[in-house]
């Protein structure tokens, strides 16, 4: 199969990852008048999906063994389209979650093996094809949190078509990946029955790392049109915002781990980092001053720190199926953290009667990542001498 097939397929895969969340950004608050659902309530559209990826990213390795890299990331795109169907009746509250329950099943599964894919055919060029991975996820990002709320408009004003409109691309993706050849995974008997890397300390402070950052991902994209909203800006401001900081994910997502081969990954990592808190701060207590420039500086310090961090374990491990682990611990300890993070921050501004105090949370969990960044640019030996039971 020709390399330029292969990173399409890459591409399409990792466009279809993030949509399916981002899309109801726009409408969250309408949705939630609409189901009489409460705002915490209605996060768990949001919340359940990144649980999900969490606590199934460990499944996708034995997966991969059985059935094949290929054939499981097929299988994957499409129990996505069939997710983001059963939307068309998302009317039903328990449909609509239920199918948050399954779009995060499926990425869940997807997102290990997609970085072991990168491992086995792009071994040379990691950073560049992480780039243009990253890329996708942040296209998909942007697209759900950009086009859905015009989208609904053009579809009769509906919610649940406009929602249910990003099976198409995910569609796609099922009928490219079902005609790629599929390889069977293959390891030796220890490699074959080892778990994930548990007693690695770089393994635990990197999951620490994406869970912070996925954490804000989600909770800004649940509630940062609500923040801005409620700020004073008018709605069509808010979201315009919104989709600003998700399309400035778009070079950051590419370009970082382009750099990252050329320069020191942690200290970018750090520059990320408190770009996010500056920015996050200026949210939480100066949101109508200047708000494109915030916009535009939160989207790249999220965008960049998420792209960097899928590069970390494509360094620290050795084989593919190795590499699947290692993303699989990152997924499921960062995104099993990170789904609490939208509901807290709905909880928070119920009890709270306002967005200020949640988002004062988001922006030490901002200056927190900066730290673990710092922390990881010690030397693997230094890191691992904290705990002593690290593994090499």
């Amino acid at each position: 199969m020709k390399p330029i097939v292969l990173l399409l397929a890459l591409v399409l895969a990792a466009i279809n990852l993030r949509p399916g969340i981002t899309s109801l950004a726009p409408l969250i608050e309408r949705i939630a008048d609409e189901l009489a659902l409460s705002r915490s309530l209605i996060s768990l559209t949001t919340a359940l999906p990144v649980l999900c990826m969490g606590l199934l990213a460990p499944v996708a390795p034995r997966l991969a063994l059985r059935l094949g890299l290929e054939r499981t990331i097929a299988l994957c795109m499409g129990v996505i389209t069939l997710a983001l169907l059963l939307r068309l009746a998302g009317q039903l509250s328990v449909i609509l979650i239920g199918s948050a329950v399954l779009l995060g099943a499926a990425i869940a599964i997807a997102g290990p093996l997609l970085s072991g894919f990168i491992k086995r055919h792009f071994v040379e060029q990691m950073g560049r094809v992480v780039g243009w991975y990253s890329l996708g996820m942040a296209i998909g990002g942007a697209g759900g949190a950009v086009l859905t709320a015009p989208a609904t408009r053009l579809l009769g004003d509906s919610w649940t078509q406009g929602l249910a409109l990003w099976a198409l691309p995910a569609l796609l993706g099922l009928l490219l990946w079902w005609r790629l050849p599929n390889r069977a995974e293959t390891a030796d008997g220890a490699e074959a029955r080892g778990g994930l890397p548990w007693r690695q300390l770089r393994a635990w402070m990197i999951s620490c790392f994406f869970a912070i950052q996925a954490g804000l991902f989600y909770a800004l994209a649940t509630w940062v049109v609500a923040r801005y909203h409620e700020a004073g800006l008018t709605l069509l401001r808010s979201n315009s915002l919104f989709s600003l900081s998700m399309l400035m994910g778009l070079p950051s997502s590419f370009l970082l781990p382009w750099l990252a081969q050329r320069f020191n990954r942690y200290r970018l990592l750090m520059g990320c980092g408190l770009v996010s808190a500056l920015s996050l701060a200026m949210i939480t207590w100066r949101p109508t001053l200047l708000p494109e420039l915030w916009a535009l500086s939160i989207g790249c310090g999220l965008g960049g720190s998420f792209a960097l961090a899928l590069v970390l374990p494509l360094y620290e491990a050795g084989s593919p199926l190795a590499v699947s682990r290692w993303t699989a611990m990152m997924l499921c300890m960062g995104y099993g953290m990170a789904c609490v993070t939208p509901i807290l921050t709905g909880l928070a501004r119920d009890l709270s009667g306002d967005y200020r105090l949640p988002f004062i949370v988001l922006t030490a969990l901002a200056l927190l990542m900066t730290l673990l960044a710092g922390l990881l640019s010690r030397p693997p030996r230094r890191a691992g001498a904290l705990i002593g039971a690290a593994q090499p």
